[in-house]
């Protein structure tokens, strides 16, 4: 399923998880007796209400998943950031929970002897323990990161080197060691939280509500939907383009095939974190749902970004099934907003399609 994406919705999140897994198939992909290992992302001590952890719900009805095809040889692995430490994340963030209720143990990589292993010239320490993996099961977040913009599989696994080599991997820049990385150690499986990832920060604080989760086998094509879903062109983000280039996967996602299993229904709840709020000014939602809503969160970060979101202050845009078979002035965002002066069509409309939308309106407006 190299060129595919599985996409869910919803709040059920259990329910969700294995919806993506069985419809993927990933039972099928898992060798007999292989030694399974999950990375989450816990960069940080924080619960994944925050919008920087993988969410314990997740992981939690993978293992069922596994469990129940027969997989008993499961271990979770992780390092958290250099200015954590990664015991302390498993109990906040619910791991040692898990751990106990499945039987699965925790590994902490900072603990571990580490491997030299290179690729175009650039050598890095990784994780003895993940390289005796037989497979690997990539569970990262959807969310922005202060340096590369976004992270998601191909940055996840920037927690399976040393400390040591965190640092050097800063040094260079990021995209390039993290693309040399993937193209080293490979992802079998990628399960994506995208529930309520940061907008635009590793850590946490400002979580956008999504309620997705997603599913592929391609690291590079997960990351270019990630960045898309974000507001981001692919190409634009190093260590995506240069993944691609060296031959990890492929970026092009408009030649994807993207399996929808349940659109999105559920609404928007009216209180936001502080950055989220601030975006959200600019906004008038009646009944939005989530995923139509956080597409438009994410553009309107990208327009701030040009400084283009005073342009919508005294004509906010309209979002929402209360608008339905209404007429209203300004732009409108979604198929609910059909009576809008002007509006983008979609259920959801795509970040980019909302982007160049509302970029084309305030061009349209200058001078007016």
């Amino acid at each position: 399923m190299e060129k595919k994406l599985i996409v869910t919705y919803g709040e059920d999140v259990q329910k969700m998880t294995k919806e993506v897994l069985e419809k993927a198939e990933l039972e099928k992909m898992i060798p007999k007796g292989a030694r399974i290992g999950i990375k989450p992302n816990l960069v940080v001590a924080k619960p994944a209400s925050s919008g920087a952890t993988t969410s314990p719900a997740i992981i939690s009805a993978l293992i069922e998943y596994l469990q129940e095809y027969g997989n008993s040889d499961i271990l979770i692995l992780e390092s958290s950031w250099i200015g954590d430490h990664t015991r302390r994340a498993f109990k906040v963030c619910g791991y040692e929970e898990i751990s106990r209720k499945y039987g699965i143990p925790l590994f902490d990589i900072k603990s571990d002897t580490y491997s030299v292993k290179s690729y175009g010239g650039i050598s890095m320490e990784i994780s003895n323990k993940v390289l005796a993996m037989d497979f690997l099961i990539n569970v990262p977040v959807l969310k922005g990161h202060c340096q590369t913009m976004i992270t998601g599989a191909l940055k996840n696994l920037k927690g399976c080197i040393s400390d040591r080599e965190k640092r050097r991997f800063h040094t260079m820049g990021l995209h390039r060691p993290i693309a040399y990385l993937n193209k080293i150690l490979t992802s079998n499986f990628i399960l994506v939280d995208s529930l309520c990832g940061d907008l635009d920060f590793e850590e946490g604080g400002n979580p956008v509500k999504m309620n997705r989760i997603f599913c592929g086998t391609d690291p590079v094509l997960i990351d270019a939907y990630i960045a898309a879903t974000m507001g981001y062109s692919p190409e634009d983000i190093g260590h995506i383009k240069i993944a691609a280039d060296i031959g990890v996967g492929d970026l092009d996602i408009d030649k994807a095939e993207i399996v929808v299993i349940n659109k999105d229904t559920t609404k928007v709840h009216p209180v936001f974190p502080t950055k989220v709020k601030r975006l959200a000014r600019y906004t008038e939602a009646k009944e939005a749902c989530s995923a139509c809503y956080a597409n438009l969160i994410h553009a309107l970060a990208r327009l701030d970004e040009k400084g283009l979101l005073q342009r919508f202050k005294n004509t906010p845009i309209k979002i929402g099934q209360g608008y339905k078979n209404l007429r209203c002035d300004g732009p409108g965002v979604g198929n609910c907003v059909s009576g809008a002066e002007h509006v983008v069509k979609g259920c959801p409309p795509s970040t980019k399609a909302i982007r160049a939308f509302l970029e084309e309106y305030v061009k349209g407006r200058q001078g007016k």
